[in-house]
């Protein structure tokens, strides 16, 4: 038996910066009213003919792997992670497998939103322990701005998502004491529609009318007091989940990395814990959510940071649409 190991994370932003301000001439909103329910200062968006969600996924891919001292040819699998493909079909992996110049890798596509990194970490993480595959290449790219309602009557959606791209190399791992010691996956599909985008859709006569853009079906719906209420409850519980699998305590954390999902859920979740602030890796400020790109960027920026060193103990974690939540142990 092996652990995979995260031999290299890397991360990709757009360069287009939308500030708070930038959004009051479109929708009855203020950077007051987004600062105090979000903790959003600004996000980037993507620049149309230039990125893409394959792209994007590709040049923090490149870092992921240069960190890794790792080229293209010696991945043995790719895993994406989105919610926003660049087509209906296919998914992103291949189109990404393209862009590196692979040509028969195999490519996996993860749909699982907010916990799509740690789902698709998971799996990764599995296809190594089993032995099937050496070096696995986990990516989670976004891109939200296309596809947000930018009027008041999609304010409360709108003002807290962005574009980006992270990304991990997993490698095997003999020593079982490090590595990714454990991940925890959860759903709970009685919640689906609290936040979803249920339009187009392949089970109406047709996948898109006219009536679904009037009526702004076509848009991310999200029940904002429900999701918090269930993200505040599931955080901490899959925190916990990992933490007594491997017999640990909170205290022995030394970053926590969650889906920047809102700066008051992090809050929460960081007094929930006990854990310093100092512990806890927040850019939620800077990116909004960026969904599957969350989290890996946010890992990415920690290790900029200096923030991870060698024996670290590191928990991701991530609540979002479906419901779906997640958590992973890793000793770095």
């Amino acid at each position: 038996m092996r652990n995979s190991r995260i031999a290299g994370v890397g991360h990709y932003v757009p360069e287009k910066v939308v500030k708070n301000a930038d959004l009051e001439g479109l929708m009855d909103t203020s950077d007051a009213w987004i600062v105090e329910r979000t903790g959003i200062q600004e996000r980037r968006y993507f620049e149309p003919g230039k990125d893409t969600t394959a792209n994007m996924g590709t040049r923090a891919a490149q870092m992921a792997m240069d960190r890794a001292g790792l080229e293209a040819k010696d991945i043995d699998l790719i895993i994406f992670a989105t919610l926003s493909p660049d087509y209906f079909f296919p998914g992103p992996g291949v189109l990404m497998q393209r862009e590196l110049g692979l040509t028969t890798t195999p490519a996996l596509d993860i749909r699982n939103q907010c916990s799509g990194f740690i789902y698709a970490l998971s799996v990764g993480d599995q296809f190594i322990k089993t032995g099937m595959y050496n070096n696995v290449l986990v990516v989670g790219s976004e891109i939200q701005s296309s596809g947000l309602d930018f009027t008041t009557r999609g304010r409360s959606v709108s003002v807290i998502f962005g574009d980006g791209a992270g990304a991990a190399v997993l490698v095997p791992e003999e020593n079982l004491e490090r590595g990714i010691l454990s991940t925890h996956l959860h759903a709970q599909g009685e919640f689906a529609e609290e936040l979803a985008a249920t339009d187009p859709s392949s089970n109406k006569p047709q996948r898109l009318t006219h009536e679904m853009i009037d009526e702004g079906t076509i848009y991310p719906y999200m029940n904002g007091s429900t999701v918090f209420k269930h993200a505040v409850t599931r955080f901490p519980e899959v925190i916990n989940e990992a933490l007594t699998q491997n017999g640990l305590a909170a205290s022995d954390i030394d970053l926590l990395v969650p889906h920047q999902a809102n700066l008051r859920i992090t809050q929460f979740i960081q007094q929930k814990m006990g854990l310093a602030e100092e512990k806890v890796m927040s850019n939620i400020q800077k990116y909004g959510n960026t969904t599957a790109a969350s989290i890996p960027i946010a890992f990415s920026e920690a290790f900029e940071e200096g923030k991870i060193k060698e024996g670290d103990l590191i928990c991701l974690a991530a609540f979002g649409s479906g419901f779906t939540w997640a958590s992973a142990l890793i000793r770095w």
